[in-house]
């Protein structure tokens, strides 16, 4: 595998330094930016503007066990029980203990979540035993809190924020520290090295793996790729998560329609107009990797409907006011019609190997966030612990750049320190015209929500064949493509790896889940082949 997705010299870089360099702009890499404000200069590096992540768009709400009648306790028994048999219990005991604090310090920063009768009010959704869902605007609040934390970042002083910056590959020195990134000006086209005392990724997900999914373009694996590349671990990657419920209809995007529907009351109907979830523990609220994977199967019989009505007009218009308006520019109502819903990517349990303080086998990278992996959502997330974990873990690292600036003293990494490693570029080479799509498609029909051996071996060797000879330009759709082809094949060997199904991976040919050994799945870049270690702490 190549080292550097493009040929690059020092010589042609611009070349910046800062104290914490800060990759992605959505929950995790603005909370961490904020953190770190407070002891340290810090560099935001984002691809697009800054309000484009996935953060913008979750629209359930952030888990947190604030109400009198919910336990730190009972979320983490919650968050075990969805993540199947494969969550970190440290990871996980860390999230709902740190949670509380970490959202009250969001409310003090001027988020506005929804209040009933001057308290917060809390929602249901899937597999959660308790009401502990925040919302903001009711079906708004990733915006909300995207909104909040833009606001506090772009008046702190010692946070420069840089757009429509790609981010290429990691940089590192000759003992292995990662010193920094190589990134690409997409307004001037210029390469530009940014140096830094501790580099942090917040990169988001790999949704754009997909045909259909909930995720905005920006969702291209870029910050594992670049990671992979530079020789981190990656872990879990064959636990991709595909939300039940996205609207279906020709020519629409897979617009999400909340697991909060469903919480308040929503049904699922087939073609016939029954319940079919009637028999499943749980019925609609059962964990997402269950719900989706039974309206896969209701779809071979024809479409299968979200019906709203239990909810009643005011309720909808009141906790779902984007969605109703979003399905009335479509030509439904809600209210009158049943809606089409289809499965779609939604979510990336696995990422780059991190530790509870988001440290990754990379001395000096930090990841926190949908493109790290901590074991804390295990085999599949449980319903909007995401949000809750970019805040948690940005948290953590920040204390850990601290504690370490403190006992041993940070890098002061110079351009002479930068490790410029060999390639095998091929002057000349033409691209080969590999279109997104054919990717996207070839992942959705044998690395989707149900897989077998003979479609998941071809999806490798075609991934590889396209791999191999597809040599970006510095171009973003291109260079998007390449990560997404790296990415793409390591999330196809994870699931040919694993020889059972569990959470978010089905395999119809390991129907069974293994009730002994429990495995974590480890890739790197120096390896083909997928090794495993055992899930160290599962409560």
């Amino acid at each position: 595998m190549r080292r550097y997705l493009v040929p690059w010299g020092a010589e042609e870089c611009r070349i910046y330094s800062t104290g914490v360099l800060v990759l992605g702009s959505g929950i995790a890499g603005l909370y961490t930016a904020l953190k770190a404000s407070e002891y340290f200069e810090v560099t935001v590096l984002t691809k697009k503007g800054i309000p484009e992540s996935n953060t913008k768009h979750a629209q359930g709400g952030i888990a947190v066990a604030l109400d009198q009648e919910d336990s730190p306790s009972l979320h983490y028994e919650d968050t075990l029980y969805a993540g199947a048999g494969l969550c970190e219990s440290d990871s996980v005991r860390v999230l709902v203990e740190d949670g509380p604090l970490r959202v009250e310090e969001l409310i003090r920063m001027g988020a506005h979540f929804d209040r009933k009768n001057g308290k917060l009010a809390f929602t249901q959704e899937a597999a959660h035993s308790r009401r502990r869902i925040l919302h903001a605007n009711g079906d708004a609040t990733g915006e909300e809190i995207e909104r909040t934390l833009i606001a506090q970042a772009l008046g702190e002083e010692r946070i420069l924020v840089k757009e429509e910056q790609f981010v290429l590959d990691l940089l590192k020195n000759q003992k292995g520290e990662v010193i920094g990134a190589l990134s690409l000006n997409g307004k001037t086209q210029e390469l530009e090295i940014y140096l830094a005392q501790a580099v942090v990724l917040g990169t988001g997900g790999l949704g754009q793996l997909y045909c259909y999914t909930t995720n905005p373009e920006v969702a291209t694996g870029d910050g594992m790729a670049a990671a992979y590349r530079a020789g981190a671990q990656l872990m879990d990657m064959e636990f991709v998560q595909f939300h039940p419920t996205a609207l279906f209809i020709p020519g629409a995007p897979r617009f999400l329609i909340s697991e909060a529907v469903r919480g308040e009351g929503a049904h699922l109907l087939n073609v016939r107009g029954e319940r079919f979830m009637e028999d499943i523990p749980g019925k609609e609220l059962a964990p997402r990797d269950v719900v989706a994977r039974e309206i896969w199967r209701e779809q071979a019989k024809g479409e299968v409907y979200l019906d709203f009505r239990p909810i009643g007009l005011e309720k909808v218009k009141q906790r779902f006011p984007m969605i109703y308006q979003t399905c009335l520019d479509y030509g439904i109502n809600v209210l009158e019609d049943r809606l089409p819903v289809a499965p779609a990517a939604h979510y990336m349990m696995g990422g780059v190997r991190t530790d509870e303080m988001g440290r990754t086998s990379l001395p000096n990278l930090y990841a926190s966030g949908e493109c790290a992996c901590n074991g804390v959502h295990g085999a599949n997330r449980l319903a909007s612990n995401s949000l809750l974990d970019g805040l948690v873990f940005g948290g953590r690292i920040v204390e850990d750049i601290v504690n370490t600036a403190r006992s041993k003293g940070l890098i002061d990494p110079q351009l002479s320190d930068i490790h410029t490693e060999k390639d095998e570029f091929c002057p000349g080479y033409l691209s080969d015209p590999l279109k997104r799509e054919e990717l996207q498609e070839l992942m959705w029909e044998y690395v989707g929500i149900i897989r077998e051996e003979e479609g998941l071996k071809k999806a490798i060797k075609l991934i590889g064949d396209w791999d191999r000879t597809f040599i970006p330009e510095r171009e973003i759709a291109q260079l998007e493509l390449k990560n997404l082809l790296a990415i793409g094949h390591c999330v196809a060997r994870a699931a040919l790896a694993r020889e059972e199904s569990r959470g978010g991976h089905y395999r119809s040919d390991y129907p069974e889940t293994h009730t002994k050994d429990l495995k974590h799945s480890i890739q790197t870049k120096e390896g083909y082949d997928v090794c495993t270690i055992p899930v160290s702490r599962v409560g």
